[in-house]
C-alpha cells in the first residue's frame, strides 16, 4: 500500500483548519502523516495543527506556492494530498483519493471539484455553477488535460519531483494549483472525478474584490506560462507523445 500525506498551507486560519483537522481524524483511510505549513501565521494555528497530531513545517515567505512547495517537499508519502485549511474533506476523501490513483495508473496526479459553505446563497451557486465550471472547461482547453484544483488533489510524489523545478515558486501573485498543471509534461495526465468532493468556504466570493484577485492571479498565471509554450504548441507536444 502507498504511503499518503496530506499537505496543508495555511496563514492565520486556526478556526477553519481545526474543522479540516477534524475531518481528516475522521477519514476511512487515514493518513500516513499530515503536514501542515505555516506561512508565517501570528495566530493560533500552528498550536492547532501540533495539537491534531500534525507535523508543522514553517514557510516564511508569504503565499501558497512558496508554502505548498515547503509542504510537498518535506513530506514523505508517495502520494502527496493536498488541502486548503477552509476544505472539508468526506470521511472517504482519502479513501477514494487512493482507489483513483490504482485505478488509474496512467495519470500523475487525481483532482476532484468542491461544494461551496458559508456566505449566502447567490454566492454558493456562483462558485459552484458558475467559477469552477469555467475554471474546469477554459484551462483544461489551454493546457490539454484537466488542471488541478488546489483545495482537492493528490498527485504522485515521483510526479512532483519532476515539475517542481520548472514552477514559480518563488511567486506569490500566480495560482499555484494552475501554475503546477502547466509544468506537466507530455505523457503526464490529471484523471478529474467529478464525484471527488469537498467542501470550501465561499468566502472568495463574498466580496468582490476578493474574486476579482482570483482572476487576476489566472491571468498572470496563464501569461507566464503561455509565454514559454503557447498553447497549441503545448497540445501539439502532448498529442504526439499520446
Amino acid at each position: 500500500m502507498a504511503s499518503v500525506s496530506v499537505v496543508i498551507p495555511v496563514y492565520n486560519d486556526a478556526h477553519m483548519l481545526q474543522i479540516c483537522l477534524d475531518a481528516l481524524a475522521r477519514q476511512t483511510r487515514l493518513a500516513d502523516e499530515i503536514v501542515v505549513v505555516d506561512n508565517a501565521c501570528t495566530d493560533a494555528s500552528a498550536h492547532v495543527a501540533r495539537s491534531a497530531g500534525a507535523r508543522v513545517v514553517p514557510e516564511p515567505t508569504r503565499g501558497i506556492p512558496a508554502a505548498t512547495s515547503a509542504g510537498f517537499d518535506s513530506a514523505h508519502g508517495d502520494i502527496l494530498a493536498r488541502l486548503d485549511a477552509d476544505s472539508i474533506p468526506a470521511p472517504d476523501w482519502l479513501e477514494r483519493m487512493e482507489a483513483l490513483l490504482d485505478a488509474h495508473p496512467e495519470a500523475s496526479a487525481v483532482t476532484g471539484t468542491a461544494e461551496f459553505y458559508g456566505g449566502n446563497r447567490f454566492q454558493r451557486w456562483f462558485g459552484g455553477s458558475c467559477y469552477l465550471p469555467a475554471y474546469f472547461g477554459a484551462m483544461g482547453m489551454l493546457l490539454g488535460h484537466p488542471p488541478l484544483f488546489g483545495s482537492n488533489y493528490a498527485i504522485r510524489a515521483t510526479a512532483w519531483r519532476e515539475v517542481r523545478e520548472s514552477a514559480h515558486l518563488d511567486r506569490s501573485d500566480v495560482h499555484d494549483d494552475l501554475d503546477l498543471s502547466f509544468q506537466f509534461r507530455p505523457g503526464m495526465t490529471v484523471h478529474f472525478d467529478p464525484a471527488l468532493r469537498v467542501l470550501v468556504s465561499a468566502r472568495p466570493f463574498i466580496l468582490w474584490n476578493g474574486f476579482i484577485r482570483r482572476v487576476r492571479l489566472g491571468v498572470i498565471t496563464v501569461a507566464l506560462n503561455v509565454l514559454r509554450e503557447s498553447p497549441v504548441a503545448r497540445r501539439r507536444r502532448r498529442s504526439i507523445s499520446a
